[in-house]
């Protein structure tokens, strides 16, 4: 799993740690420090404190004393500091013939099989599953710096310290070595953002959030002008209006599911590989860059000419009612890229929050399902919805 590796925390050290000033605890191999949480608790900080430097998995499910939500699993894996080896664990590292394998933790997939060998698994992995489609196991990993020369030298796929583009193009790589390894994202701390380029060109592949609102809004509120003057009534250019930004919620979900990730039909060549990496393949790979979360003017310019001619060949029998329905859509496009931001780098309203929980399952647990990003409605209707995560899914049963 890319990242840097938290470390492996002495037993005696965690268990000391139960006082206001430094408090611990546990769930299975996992140690969070929620000192800062105390405060903030709502049974109240003594409740914690009373199984500081202990294991809480048990009275987390309790639902007689209570039973903790999906989002108190959030707040703690928040807090994640490292990792435990408990008794079981040492007990499969003594007997193991390579401890390095599951030592430091988390350990390996070697590691891994000799912990359920040994009936230690459930301990190592108790709340932190390795999803296989992208080799995380939560949000916070999105987050966790990629040691560059240690991600290259294990994967051999592209170095985050060289223009990444040349690399895709030279890289000789097949189409299922790609896709394996473009949708195991990468945290990249060293600049603003990776080099792709890594000339002159460099710039023009970032953008940043508020150039969408500053590039496109006037262009909106023009041509919502002109169809304004061109209608009956202001009720009818609601109307098509309103149409307009329904049907983008449907382009926006088609977009995503049928070119963005139209991962198996993707031609097995070099042209296939580079095409799917600048189109959407790098927001996968550096999934928190916030320079290339939103989508250059000149992409969509490419992108919104069909649609904008589709939009005068449906609505052919009034120009000023096709160009509402066309605004309406590019509005749509706007709330799109923003949200797409916000959910990414900003902390939300309650809505949202549960947003940005279900975009970025998207990211660290399962590319192939989740493609709504404004709204879950079209992946309810087509049947790509993402259901809770597995862990915390065993958590609510």
């Amino acid at each position: 799993m890319p990242g840097i590796s938290l470390p492996t925390l002495p037993t005696h050290d965690v268990e000391k740690q139960s006082t206001e000033k430094s408090c611990y605890v546990t769930v299975g191999a996992n140690v969070y420090d929620i000192t800062p949480f105390l405060e903030d608790h709502p049974g109240g900080g003594d409740m914690i404190l009373e199984y500081g430097g202990k294991d809480v998995s048990d009275i987390m499910r309790n639902e007689l004393s209570h039973f903790h939500s999906e989002a108190a699993y959030d707040i703690l894996n928040e807090h994640l500091i490292g990792f435990v080896a408990k008794e079981p664990i040492i007990k499969a590292v003594v007997e193991h013939d390579r401890p390095e394998d599951i030592v430091p933790l988390p350990p390996n997939e070697e590691g891994m099989e000799e912990l359920k060998a040994n009936g230690a698994a459930d301990e190592a992995n108790k709340s932190r599953p390795i999803f296989a489609a992208t080799g995380l196991s939560g949000v916070e990993d999105l987050t966790k710096e990629t040691d560059v020369s240690v991600d290259y030298k294990t994967h051999r796929f592209l170095d985050l310290n060289k223009p990444l583009l040349m690399q895709v193009w030279n890289g000789g790589f097949t189409k299922d070595f790609y896709l394996e390894q473009v949708h195991r994202p990468r945290y990249y701390t060293k600049g603003d953002s990776a080099p792709l380029f890594g000339n002159f060109l460099e710039p023009l592949s970032k953008t940043a959030w508020y150039v969408i609102p500053i590039v496109w809004l006037p262009p909106v509120a023009y041509g919502t002008y002109l169809a304004y003057h061109g209608l009956p009534s202001v009720f009818q250019t609601a109307a098509y209006w309103m149409i307009g930004l329904f049907l983008w919620t449907l382009v926006e979900y088609g977009l995503h599911r049928g070119l963005f990730h139209v991962d198996k039909y993707l031609p097995d060549n070099r042209i296939g590989v580079t095409g799917h990496f600048l189109l959407h393949g790098i927001h996968h790979y550096l999934p928190m860059d916030k320079y290339r979360l939103v989508m250059p003017p000149t992409l969509f310019v490419a992108l919104a000419t069909p649609f904008y001619k589709l939009a005068h060949t449906v609505f052919f029998y009034d120009w000023y009612a096709a160009t509402a329905v066309f605004c309406g859509g590019i509005f749509g496009y706007i709330c799109y890229d923003l949200t797409h931001y916000f959910l990414h780098h900003k902390n939300l309203p309650s809505y949202y929050q549960q947003l940005k929980k279900y975009h970025l399952q998207h990211h660290y647990a399962n590319f192939e399902l989740g493609f709504g990003v404004t709204s879950r409605f079209w992946d309810t209707v087509f049947g790509t919805e993402l259901g809770e995560p597995p862990a915390k899914a065993a958590k609510a049963a």
